[in-house]
């Protein structure tokens, strides 16, 4: 079984998922990063795929993607620090890009290297519905890789439950329509989307993202949701940290109450 589906397999809740971008602030250190986030209690992590125009992205992680892009990082790179991952490592993996690079590199390419590695899902933000289904679901499903597809509080019912029942693994609950970043709460109106979704009794599991970086954005995030997705407090912290992932984790964690 696929390690996400393994996952969610046991309803876990409070889930903790955190995203970087591979290759900043340092280049070489990318499977390091993902064994010690393994070794301090994540649950699933996100890598991300660095790209030149990261539209879904705000400030931090597009500057961590410029970063990363000066210090060499390309995808075939990222596949190379990849190699023997799963030597070390057990928990779901989930590469995060934009359509242009997976594209160049050739998707069902991708696919199959994704496999051999042990990459499990991978989110492609600006990959269009229709796309994913007439072309690249077939393709993924050979590979057993899930594509994880991303719904905001401007989705319709309709079109959730037709991304619902066309995709495996888990739903990213974009919390607004805004590009990353770290919000103090979430509003009345972010609540009225979360509990619509809640209420809809979907077949996959839902994470939600997008400006969680506290306690109250995390537990709000948990109590709608099987768990949260972290990016942009965690990137900055890495950042500042020089790279050193557990100095991150410890000062994200104590963010978080936990």
């Amino acid at each position: 079984m696929n390690r996400i589906n393994q996952l969610f397999s046991k309803n876990p809740q409070k889930l903790l998922s955190l995203y970087f971008c591979a290759g900043a602030p340092v280049l070489g250190n990318t499977a390091e990063i993902i064994k010690t986030l393994e070794k301090k209690g994540v649950g699933m992590i996100e890598i991300g795929i660095p790209f030149s125009d990261p539209m879904a992205d705000g400030p931090i992680i597009q500057s961590a993607t410029t970063k990363a892009l000066k210090n060499g990082m390309s995808l075939k790179k990222l596949f190379a620090q990849l190699e023997n991952i799963r030597e070390s490592v057990n928990i779901p993996l989930v590469m995060m890009g934009y359509l242009n690079p997976i594209i160049q590199y050739g998707f069902e390419n991708f696919c199959k290297k994704c496999q051999a590695i042990g990459i499990d899902g991978v989110i492609i933000p600006d990959l269009p519905f229709a796309d994913y289904q007439n072309e690249f679901k077939p393709i993924a499903e050979k590979y057993d890789l899930r594509i994880i597809m991303l719904i905001t509080p401007e989705t319709s019912e309709e079109r959730i439950r037709l991304i619902d029942e066309n995709t495996n693994g888990f739903i990213y609950m974009v919390s607004s329509a805004a590009t990353t970043g770290a919000q103090k709460s979430f509003d009345e109106q972010k609540q009225r989307y979360f509990n619509k979704v809640h209420a809809m009794h979907l077949k996959n599991p839902t994470m939600i993202g997008f400006g969680i970086s506290n306690k109250q954005t995390f537990e709000s995030a948990c109590a709608n949701a099987n768990g949260a997705i972290i990016g942009s407090k965690f990137v900055q912290l890495l950042d500042e940290e020089n790279g050193n992932a557990a100095q991150a984790a410890e000062r994200l964690f104590a963010a978080l109450g936990e």
